[in-house]
């Protein structure tokens, strides 16, 4: 699924080449481009990355941390820890070769390490943009021994250089975000070494390396649902930053441990799943190979803002390949505080009709379609796809997707592809190994199997009902939903319920890949109860993504404004459901939830007066006129990080044609907002793109250098400006 990128050919040198006894470390520089590495190797130890940097020769610190952590069962670590540091093959690893490759777009840089002990021959592979501070990395294992080896964890990346020579990491600080149905993205500021993440407990008086630190886990499928896989070291001195993400659609562990003194304090492991929290584990006989989560990072020396700009170009250049969407189409979706899964046709035609008159460029119709249950509780029935007779009576589902294609709309349906419930005929029909299990039973949660894609028969099963559905109504855009998740795994052939779970999760992001090589033109959106599995992996893969299923028009913001940390702007599917029963007001501020990022329409427009739906139609020709800038901008947070109980938040998406600023204020009329927009921008600088028609915002120069908002409205109230 990765785009493609030269390989190495010819090896540098080996440290066979090395003297005989000859001990003293060898260095090499990787500088693709914008980004400079370091690594330091010795005949007595293993590879480090002991110098990262943005711009050309890395300084080398004395950071210790190896390239890559592995423990094997009967091995375990050099050092007990409860971290994924130590490791017992992870310590013994030797430098073996290096080879470059590079052409216009990419390169590549492979790095080959040996265990003697196991036979384990190690390979860390980066391949990086020669424009972006940033680099993929993925850690490949095989066993070239002559016994059978039992992997229980293998990082993806490691390093310690996570300070300049000239740096303390006193002064680093951690940014990480965290995630909850309905309360998504939500992200804290800490020092790494304070109450709450690393102690300073004096390693030099006991001798010893640390053992403590602070991780972030998630498991299952619901990769984002409790610890976002993205984070930020900052150096709040110097500005010196690292960001980094982790690239798995299931369970994943990144943690920043303390390792000794001064530069080699602290040490970064990226890992994908693993024994301890994950259940997993894989033999490799004789000859087989296992290769990581692949996992990104970036550089930047400018603070938290300048590293997820970074980021952010490192996420649309791995994407460069994506086509479907190049427009940012804007979709309504029936869904959100409107008809909450359960569309007639009597319910659905006026909404088409206004959707349309709004500017919507494509209607989708949510969940219930297929519900012919009496109770309307399709919840335990789904998994057959097939549309609903009740619900459309007269002319079937046909009848209304022919009214969104005549409104001169694209058609979109809902789907939970990956699940069937216990009382569809599907269940039956397909066998049980076609579902995943544990112990000989189906695996089951809240009333729904999940179908195991490793097996041929649910891929067929699906790919039948996607070839029906287009085939059948020339839809253009699908929304895939995934509301459970199915626990530690699957046991049915494999090694350990996490591999099997680790095995289904990659043949799921085939069969995305091949699904979209078979429709290139039809726009996907990845949803999983709001954001619960919005990491890079179906990121990589899907158009957008559902940011929340956050009903309270007031509560979004937060998750809006924090969104672009985890994902591209234009990726952010914020919803925007405006109503009847709202204040000018409070039309305008969903309307800017949803522009400021990927525009995504709701509410029950047809219950609009004319006015009231004007404010919907000037946000959606704005949306139009300023997707393709949000499709290449950076993100900036000028009144700092959201933070989810603050009256005020602000978001700047900065382009290189226009620059752009979003600010919600939930109420009360005297407030004032302060915020820094950067060297020479002034109040005057601010000109306001949305709402217009309703009372500005006052906006004034403070004397610090800062601009100030005075909203002067009691409730909530939201504006979107242009910085010119």
């Amino acid at each position: 699924m990765e785009s493609t990128c030269p390989e190495p050919a010819t090896p540098h040198q080996a440290m066979d080449d090395l003297d005989e006894g000859e001990t003293a470390p060898i260095r090499f520089a990787w500088e693709p481009g914008r980004l400079a590495l370091t690594f330091t190797a010795a005949k007595d130890r293993p590879v480090v990355l002991s110098g990262l940097g943005p711009g050309a020769a890395a300084p080398v610190t004395r950071a210790s941390q190896p390239l890559v952590e592995l423990i094997v069962t009967g091995d375990g670590r050099a050092l007990n820890t409860p971290r994924f540091t130590s490791s017992g093959v992870g310590s013994r690893l030797r430098y073996v070769e290096h080879s470059t490759a590079a052409d216009e777009d990419c390169e590549r840089l492979h790095i080959v390490q040996a265990d003697a002990v196991t036979g384990l021959r190690v390979t860390t592979t980066f391949t990086a943009s020669p424009r972006i501070r940033a680099a993929r990395v993925e850690t490949s294992v095989r066993n070239d021994g002559a016994e059978p080896v039992v992997l229980e964890a293998i990082s993806s990346f490691a390093t310690g250089a996570v300070v300049a020579p000239e740096e303390s990491t006193r002064d680093l600080v951690l940014h990480s975000g965290a995630g909850e149905q309905l309360a998504e993205n939500r992200w804290s500021t800490r020092r790494l070494w304070s109450q709450t993440a690393l102690a300073d407990f004096n390693s030099a008086l006991h001798d010893q390396p640390g053992r403590g630190g602070f991780a972030a886990v998630s498991t299952s499928t619901w990769s984002t649902v409790r610890n976002l896989p993205t984070g930020v070291l900052e150096n709040a001195r110097t500005g010196r930053s690292m960001a980094w993400q982790i690239e798995h659609n299931g369970g994943w562990r990144w943690e920043v441990g303390n390792v000794r003194e001064g530069e080699d304090s602290v040490a970064l492991v990226l890992l994908g799943p693993e024994d301890l929290d994950h259940h997993w584990s894989q033999e490799l006989a004789p000859g087989a190979a296992f290769v990581s989560v692949p996992v990104s990072f970036a550089v930047a020396a400018a603070g938290l803002e300048s590293v997820m700009a970074e980021l952010t170009r490192h996420r649309r250049w791995l994407r460069r390949e994506r086509n479907a969407d190049r427009g940012s189409l804007l979709v309504f979706n029936d869904f959100m505080n409107t008809l909450n899964g359960d569309p007639t046709t009597d319910r659905l035609l006026p909404l088409i009709d206004a959707a349309a008159r709004a500017g919507a460029e494509c209607f989708c119709i949510d969940a219930g379609w297929y519900d012919d249950t009496d109770l309307h509780d399709w919840w335990p029935t789904v998994g057959e796809w097939i549309p609903s007779k009740k619900r459309f009576p007269h002319g079937g589902l046909d009848r209304v997707v022919t009214a969104i294609r005549e409104s001169g709309m694209k058609a979109g349906l809902w789907l939970e592809p990956e699940v069937v419930g216990v009382l569809s005929p599907v269940a039956r029909l397909l066998p049980d190994a076609a579902f995943l299990q544990r112990h000989g039973r189906r695996v089951v949660e809240q009333e729904r199997y999940f179908l195991d894609l490793r097996h041929p028969a649910a891929r067929a099963h699906l790919d039948a009902v996607f070839d029906r559905l287009i085939g059948a109504f020339d839809l253009g855009f699908f929304k895939l939903d995934y509301n459970v998740t199915p626990g530690s795994g699957t046991d049915r052939d494999a090694f350990s319920t996490g591999a099997g779970l680790l095995g289904h999760n990659r043949a799921h992001l085939q069969w995305v890949a091949d699904l979209r090589g078979r429709y290139p033109h039809i726009v996907f959106e990845n949803c999983s109860s709001g954001a619960m599995r919005a990491d890079f992996a179906m990121l990589e893969l899907f158009d957008f993504q559902s940011t929340s299923d956050q009903m309270d028009f007031r509560l979004y913001p937060a998750i809006a404004a924090g969104a672009p940390l985890q994902m591209l702007p234009e990726q952010a599917g914020n919803w925007a459901y405006p109503q009847a029963w709202m204040s000018d007001e409070e039309i305008a501020f969903t309307m800017v939830n949803g522009l400021s990022g990927r525009l995504y329409l709701s509410g029950f427009l047809d219950r609009m007066t004319a006015e009231q739906l004007s404010l919907v139609q000037d946000a959606t020709a704005l949306f139009k006129r300023i997707r393709n800038q949000i499709a290449g901008a950076v993100p900036g947070w000028p009144m700092g990080l959201p933070d989810w109980y603050a009256d005020s938040f602000a978001l700047a998406l900065t382009g290189a044609e226009r620059n752009l600023l979003y600010v919600w204020h939930r109420g009360g009329g005297a407030a004032e907002l302060t915020m820094r927009l950067g060297p020479g921008i002034r109040a005057e600088h601010l000109v306001e793109l949305y709402p217009r028609r309703l009372a500005p915002w006052k906006v004034t120069d403070g004397a610090d250098g800062t601009i100030r908002l005075r909203p002067g409205i009691p409730g909530p109230s939201a504006r979107v400006y242009e910085i010119s």
